[in-house]
């Protein structure tokens, strides 16, 4: 009696059809929690709190879950930025500059297109950085400078088109220490290039110095290479050319000797000496140095005296011992 009371109810209050779905209540309950739990605002916190504790691997397939989910929602272009961010931290540097370009195409117009340009950047600035790298010291000069000159071309991009941005000057000292060492391996190419007797490929690499970074430490020591491989090119005129400017911007370069003339002897001594020079201690099969280059100035023209030097000092002569190779 009680059961065919509950069926007429049913079929009064909703019809024959929605009486057929009470044995599933339960269920629907458990559906329509699971869906709220996987709604847009769930996945952006969930990832939010995996950027949070550090698990980048867990906040990079939640953001591209959300993504895939809801391309089009109020979470998808802030999910593909931050996705930027998490492939950048966990040091997936190659993707994470696809990823800002991605980014940057899709949202040329985004409130934080900078941030893009800045990741993108750094993505490129610590590729071959690693751990073993921050605890001993290593000349990155020597490496390849592929990513640092992808490095250098981001951030000098990033600045002019957003010189005003946050992020601006942490990218200016970056371009700086890049500028430096792209600097210093140039020279240590042109260093190769002077081992070999390629004196014109050793000049081009310091004149490119010269001209591409003028501003880096390393200006002194590019005119010394050109310097020496005008020298060894028997051009005395553009030798001297790059030694008055040498001589002009860096008079108390330690290349001078106490009268102002150019000591390269040193430098070719340590760079070019044979296994018979050393087996030898020196004696045999010495490297053919030059004497102290001497500046030729313009007729007329009076040369200062040399900076730090006493009238009458006297130059200081090299010991025999000097050879030596510990010496």
């Amino acid at each position: 009696m009680n059961v065919n009371r509950t069926l007429l109810i049913c079929l009064l209050v909703t019809g024959a059809s929605g009486c057929s779905l009470i044995p599933f209540i339960g269920n629907d309950d458990d559906s329509a929690e699971q869906e709220i739990e996987t709604t847009e605002q769930i996945l952006y916190r969930n990832a939010h709190r995996s950027l949070r504790t550090g698990n980048y691997e867990l906040a990079i397939q939640t953001l591209e879950r959300l993504e895939a989910r809801y391309p089009f929602g109020r979470y998808a272009e802030q999910a593909q930025l931050e996705l930027v961010f998490a492939r950048y931290q966990s040091a997936d540097h190659d993707t994470a500059r696809n990823a800002a370009d991605r980014f940057i195409r899709l949202h040329p117009q985004h409130n934080n297109i900078d941030y893009a340009y800045y990741l993108k950047g750094l993505a490129a600035f610590n590729k071959n950085t690693g751990l073993l790298d921050r605890v001993f010291t290593a000349d990155l000069s020597k490496r390849d400078m592929t990513s640092a000159n992808q490095a250098y071309a981001d951030f000098a991009l990033l600045l002019s088109r957003y010189p005003n941005s946050q992020y601006a000057p942490d990218a200016k000292q970056r371009m700086v220490y890049l500028r430096n060492l792209l600097a210093a391996s140039e020279l240590h190419i042109a260093d190769y290039y002077l081992r070999r007797g390629a004196y014109v490929a050793a000049a081009n690499r310091a004149r490119y110095v010269l001209e591409t970074y003028p501003k880096s430490v390393s200006v002194a020591e590019a005119l010394i290479v050109l310097i020496e491989a005008n020298y060894k090119l028997d051009l005395p005129e553009a030798a001297n050319d790059a030694l008055r400017v040498l001589a002009i911007n860096y008079p108390r370069n330690s290349a001078f000797d106490a009268e102002g003339d150019l000591v390269l002897a040193d430098r070719i001594r340590n760079r070019d000496r044979s296994w018979t020079n050393l087996m030898t201690l020196g004696i045999l099969d010495r490297p053919d140095v030059p004497p102290p280059i001497r500046l030729e100035h313009p007729e007329g023209f009076i040369p200062p005296p040399p900076p730090d030097t006493e009238v009458g000092a006297k130059k200081k002569k090299r010991r025999w011992y000097s050879w030596l190779p510990f010496v």
